[in-house]
């Protein structure tokens, strides 16, 4: 089988560095999928799919404490399936060598869906929707700033501390952690989860503007801007 590396996947400064893209599993998967023609498009559908059952499992844990062990372990599942998808639509897209004029649209608004669902469903969880709102925003800043820095001719910026994946791995484990352990060992953990992405994401936003201005700076001269 052949490896899909990370620079036939034509990383370069556009595409989110991920080590998994170079393991045995990811390419067996993604070779599987390709073999089945499988929709890079449709493989960001469902990765979006999963991010919004994700964000209800999570609210679903305030909604019905009772259930609510379950439904740790299933939003922590359901984060991973949208992790994995994020991981196989570019593989897929690499390997089958497609292209669509929307796929840019596929590759960022899924994820900032997903984003979005997960981070107002732990809000939620954590009884306090505000918290889950401004985690959100914050999210999306982080985004907004890398794609706009693009845009204007900035390769992706991509650093952290606080970027999708330390995002998902937190929820998942601090979903994990809540499914498993007494209610006496949770306490305010949610809180303090949402508290921790809302300021780690600002700076995070902060650092990838702050490298996009230096990369346009240094960059050749801008375009004069046109006026309104």
């Amino acid at each position: 089988m052949e490896t899909i590396t990370t620079q036939a996947a034509g990383e370069g400064g556009d595409r989110r560095p991920i080590a998994a893209r170079n393991t045995g599993p990811a390419n067996a998967l993604a070779a599987w999928l390709i073999t089945r023609r499988a929709s890079p498009n449709g493989i960001s559908a469902a990765g979006m799919a999963a991010g919004l059952l994700a964000g209800l499992a999570l609210a679903g844990t305030a909604w019905w404490p009772g259930a609510a062990r379950p439904l740790w372990i299933l939003g922590a599942l359901l984060i991973q399936l949208r992790l994995l998808a994020n991981l196989m639509d570019g593989m897929v897209a690499i390997g089958r060598g497609v292209a669509s004029p929307v796929g840019e649209l596929w590759n960022e608004v899924p994820d900032r869906v997903s984003d979005t669902a997960v981070l107002l469903g732990l809000g939620l969880a954590a009884h306090s929707p505000a918290l889950g709102l401004a985690a959100s925003l914050a999210a999306m800043a982080t985004a907004y700033i890398r794609t706009t820095g693009r845009a204007a001719g900035a390769p992706s910026d991509f650093r952290g501390p606080m970027a999708k994946q330390q995002r998902m791995a937190l929820v998942t484990a601090l979903a994990l952690w809540c499914a498993l352990t007494p209610l006496s060992w949770q306490g305010a953990l949610p809180v303090w989860a949402l508290i921790a992405i809302t300021a780690l994401a600002t700076l995070t936003a902060l650092r990838r503007l702050l490298g996009t201005a230096r990369a346009l700076r240094s960059g050749p001269a801008a375009a004069p801007r046109g006026g309104a």
